[in-house]
């Protein structure tokens, strides 16, 4: 009984402000993940080719861009989060470690079949979940170093990666697998025949991950609320002042420059069209940016509101599964439906935002019980879910 006590004594309070960027973003993520699946006529490249992709797509996904860097923030802020009570840099590491061996494993299987439903698929996607699983193995060492030092760590990552773009080595090459891994999209073979593609290059998240767990303290129990919102402001416009300078000189910072069109919609959107794999400087100046400035408005937003988002935001790991499940097995169904072979593909954009709608009200649902029944239980590996 007295374990049970201690281990409830030290499970921090969520906050809601962060549980509900969590939920903005994973509906965002939705939308783009609905693209993904029912919109396959029309599948956009990194960066998207403004010549032939329809603005209300380009706006689609534009808007799926906050979510990676965002998601992988707060991961790290819940790693400080997490530790701060049960005694620092410790007990971060470890959880860390363990964890993202876990999430690395949970894409090798259950992620993989979530997209393709095939035990055997020629080419293994490694995304966004390795890519999180990687970040917090790296992390979980370079939480041993001070605070100031692993500032520095993160915003040399994120603002130096981009010097590394011209380095390239060969498929077959040595250091090849290692360098798609790290910061050159590629595909690494397997050694049963199949290949991996690294859509996902890890080291700019290294970065990410690190800055969200550096501000961590902002986060004490002891800070005062109006002190955490300015903070988060200022080092918000601060980003978002980088972006734009760095976009403006259009050279460092993102490998495709944006042209100055006879249109205005099409100006602005080449200026936002940035690279994500990985994601360039310029792209996480914006997104993390814009980040902070929805963290502190989220810290001041009504708590109803807030709390509906903090649903799914309070159960990420899970919603992430169910909802890759039921989209996929929501095509299959349709398309066994009407009788065609393959995944059916619908006519407009707006579409899907209707699916996302569709299959968010079930999964709010389910995500409220699964955070109530993680709350509720003392079953150690729920803390990986």
């Amino acid at each position: 009984m007295s374990s049970r006590a201690d281990a409830t004594t030290v499970r921090p309070p969520r906050i809601v402000s962060i549980d509900a960027l969590r939920g903005l973003v994973i509906l965002l993520m939705l939308v783009d993940h609905s693209r993904e699946f029912f919109f396959l006529h029309a599948q956009v490249a990194d960066p998207m080719d403004l010549r032939t992709t329809a603005p209300a797509l380009v706006a689609t996904r534009l808007a799926a861009h906050l979510c990676a860097p965002v998601f992988v923030a707060l991961t790290g802020l819940a790693a400080w989060l997490y530790a701060a009570p049960r005694g620092g840099q410790k007990a971060a590491s470890a959880f860390l470690a363990k964890r993202g061996l876990f999430l690395v494993a949970l894409e090798w299987t259950v992620v993989n079949f979530a997209w393709t439903f095939d035990v055997t698929p020629a080419t293994v996607f490694l995304q966004v979940i390795w890519a999180i699983g990687l970040s917090m193995i790296a992390l979980a060492a370079l939480v041993h170093l001070p605070r100031a030092a692993l500032v520095a760590v993160g915003l040399v990552i994120l603002l130096g990666h981009n010097l590394l773009d011209p380095v390239s080595i060969a498929q077959g090459q040595p250091g090849h697998d290692l360098w798609a891994i790290l910061h050159d999209r590629g595909f690494i073979d397997l050694p049963w025949g199949g290949r991996a593609r690294t859509s996902y290059p890890v080291l700019p998240w290294i970065g990410v991950i690190a800055l969200g767990y550096a501000i961590g303290p902002w986060f004490a129990r002891d800070v005062a609320p109006v002190w955490r919102r300015r903070r988060l402001l200022t080092t918000g416009l601060a980003m978002l002042t980088g972006f734009v300078t760095l976009r403006l000189v259009n050279g460092y910072g993102e490998p495709v420059p944006w042209q100055a069109s006879d249109d205005a919609l099409v100006t602005a959107l080449g200026f936002l069209n940035l690279t994500k794999y990985p994601p360039s400087a310029d792209f996480l100046l914006l997104t993390l940016g814009l980040g902070a400035g929805l963290l502190a408005g989220l810290e001041a937003l009504p708590r109803r509101p807030a709390a509906i988002l903090a649903v799914f935001g309070g159960a990420p790991l899970f919603f992430y599964l169910l909802h890759l499940y039921l989209l996929h097995a929501g095509n299959r169904v349709v398309a066994a439906a009407i009788g065609r072979d393959g995944l059916v593909s619908v006519p407009a954009v707006g579409w899907l935002w209707l699916i996302a709608a569709a299959v968010a009200v079930p999964c709010w649902f389910a995500c409220r019980r699964f955070a109530a029944a993680k709350r509720a239980s003392d079953a150690w590996w729920l803390r990986y879910l």
